[in-house]
């Protein structure tokens, strides 16, 4: 390590703020934050005279890390909750090689009451509803949408608030799923009877689930086959979410427990949800990394991503296993506090009732992760190869793909496919309108509006792209302006007679890399693979353009029977850009492109 690194730590601040390790091309290696940076940066490091070497009383881990930092950046911040914000925000958004990047920061949602109405139903949000009337119940990771569908079922619930000011009943009457209070039918009184049922089956799902299982059972014998199938789907949902539901302790704990249980490159990290001693909803997150895992920082993180916005049934306490100071759990419990407008503790127990959740989310942990290691190891075999391969800085274990579809220049789309986990991550496809007349600027403009998305959706850890050489300079450069820790390569389609070869086994496609072309055989298995990712990518882009034409052309049918030839639809369309435009046009802007009025 250089003289210039010694004199970067003597000059940097004694503020709060965020810190960045650099390795010799400039690469990112981490991001961290401190109280007082100075302090914080020099426990990384021992200095004797001129030379500097990694702290021996850090982690294996941290050393390693340490041993390739060759500059330092810092930014400050006006209190360590800004230097917190920052440090999570910078770290989702650039994606360090040594941080580990947890991507579940979504918000669960909650099935609500308002009580105050006279005739109250049950309801979804994610959001806080600033009523002190509303009754919350979750939060769920899943099952939320079957709860509710199977009490307006089973009980004759109002659908809709504005049915009570209506003054005819209507078909839910007809068909007995509502007792019509909008005639006078029900009172509120007779209706309360109603909602506390409701209320009681969201609390007690074993209930719940008795009178699906017997609903579907009634079904089938009546060789209704179909619809027995959608409450076998509906129970297994409200089964997985049930998994817990032996834990029912006689205080009425509202807790979050959170628990990280890893095994070389893999790690689960577990979350339980318990309101009023019972635990309602549990998730975890599979976590990949072949630096190793911190895990005090992904308990934090964690922490943070999920108590960003403020949730509507927050918990009183937060159960972890650990958290490596007290200043730690200070700084957090500030954070909650005024992120939820509540006092939340944060608590790491020893014995008792607590100690027991947390181990017992540490027990699903680690047979989750059992599980899933079983399945992965030839995966993360197979993408250990490809790093090797390609030349990567890292295993590529959350990919992204992209595609671009269109017809001479026409209904230009482009789509984004992700490969994650051993699977296709679906949830997190997207579409892309593009305006691009050519194959290289569709595909500048998609990878520049997805790299300026960072900031939002974390980045994965390689970009695929459908091309040569040019896209590949074309994503270093876009890559380069976004400071983000992504390597990427392309994949050139063999050509026969002009035409794309696609035959699985036996196309001799080419894989390019910033430094060179590779070219494998067929039957190879690192080939077959990104084969496989690039043609789900083609798939999902040629399936887009094609609906998007047919819109189109259905447009185009229904101008024409206004009398609109296609010469003149060009022309409307070259003025207005679109069709929807072109809708909304008044006859008289019409009369005034075409110097004809339509009919």
């Amino acid at each position: 390590m250089n003289t210039i690194l010694i004199n970067e730590i003597k000059n940097i601040s004694v503020k709060s703020g965020v810190y960045q390790y650099y390795d010799k091309q400039n690469r990112l290696l981490y991001i961290g934050k401190a109280k007082n940076l100075k302090n914080r940066i020099r426990s990384y490091f021992k200095i004797q005279e001129n030379k500097i070497l990694p702290n021996p009383a850090n982690s294996q881990r941290i050393q390693m890390m340490v041993s390739q930092i060759d500059s330092i950046q810092t930014l400050l911040a006006k209190s360590e909750q800004d230097a917190l914000i920052l440090e999570n925000s910078l770290i989702k958004q650039l994606k360090p090689k040594y941080n580990i990047l947890l991507r579940d920061d979504k918000t669960y949602p909650y099935i609500y009451i308002d009580m105050s109405e006279d005739f109250p139903t049950p309801e979804i949000t994610r959001k806080i509803i600033k009523k002190k009337s509303i009754k919350y119940f979750g939060p769920y990771t899943r099952g939320s949408r079957e709860i509710l569908e199977s009490l307006y079922e089973f009980l004759p619930l109002i659908r809709k608030k504005n049915c009570v000011k209506g003054k005819k009943a209507c078909l839910f009457y007809q068909i007995k799923r509502c007792l019509a209070p909008c005639e006078g039918k029900i009172n509120q009184q007779q209706y309360q009877v109603i909602i506390h049922e409701a209320i009681y089956l969201i609390q007690n799902k074993n209930k719940l689930l008795s009178k699906l299982e017997s609903k579907m059972i009634s079904l089938s014998e009546a060789l209704r086959y179909e619809e027995a199938m959608k409450y076998r789907d509906r129970i297994k949902t409200l089964k997985d979410i049930e998994s817990f539901s032996k834990i029912d302790l006689t205080k009425f704990y509202d807790f979050d427990i959170f628990a990280l249980c890893s095994e070389g490159k893999n790690a689960i990290l577990i979350k339980l949800f318990m309101r009023e001693g019972k635990i309602v909803s549990s998730s975890f997150e599979h976590l990949k990394s072949e630096c190793g895992f911190d895990e005090n920082s992904i308990y934090k993180q964690a922490i943070i991503n999920h108590y960003q916005e403020e949730v509507p049934l927050p918990p009183s306490q937060i159960l972890l296993p650990s958290l490596s100071t007290q200043e730690d759990i200070k700084e957090l419990e500030i954070f909650l506090q005024h992120h939820c407008n509540k006092k939340i503790s944060i608590n790491i127990p020893q014995k008792g009732d607590k100690k027991e959740l947390v181990t017992l989310a540490f027990k699903n942990a680690s047979e989750i992760l059992r599980l899933q290691s079983t399945r992965s190891y030839d995966e993360d075999k197979l993408l250990g190869e490809l790093k090797d391969l390609l030349h990567l800085s890292e295993i590529p274990f959350r990919i992204e793909i992209f595609d671009t579809s269109h017809h001479s220049g026409d209904h230009a789309v482009g789509g984004m496919v992700v490969y994650d986990n051993m699977q296709f991550d679906k949830d997190n496809y997207r579409h892309y309108i593009l305006k691009g007349k050519d194959e290289y600027s569709q595909m500048e403009e998609m990878l520049t509006r997805r790299a300026n998305n960072f900031s939002s959706t974390p980045p994965p850890n390689l970009w695929v792209i459908d091309g040569g050489k040019a896209q590949i300079n074309l994503a270093k450069d876009i890559l380069q302006s976004s400071v983000a820790n992504v390597d990427v390569i392309g994949i050139a389609k063999e050509k026969i007679d002009a035409k794309a070869h696609r035959a699985k086994g036996s196309a001799k496609d080419t894989l390019y890399t910033l430094l060179s072309s590779i070219s494998l055989k067929p039957s190879d298995k690192r080939l077959q693979f990104l084969q496989k990712l690039r043609d789900e990518a083609h798939r999902y882009a040629i399936t887009y353009h094609r609906q998007k034409k047919q819109k189109d052309m259905q447009k185009i049918s229904l101008l024409e029977q206004k009398g609109i030839g296609k010469a003149s639809i060009k022309k409307l369309l070259n003025f207005f850009g679109s069709f929807e435009a072109i809708q909304n046009a008044t006859p008289e802007e019409i009369k005034q492109v075409l110097n004809k009025k339509i009919s």
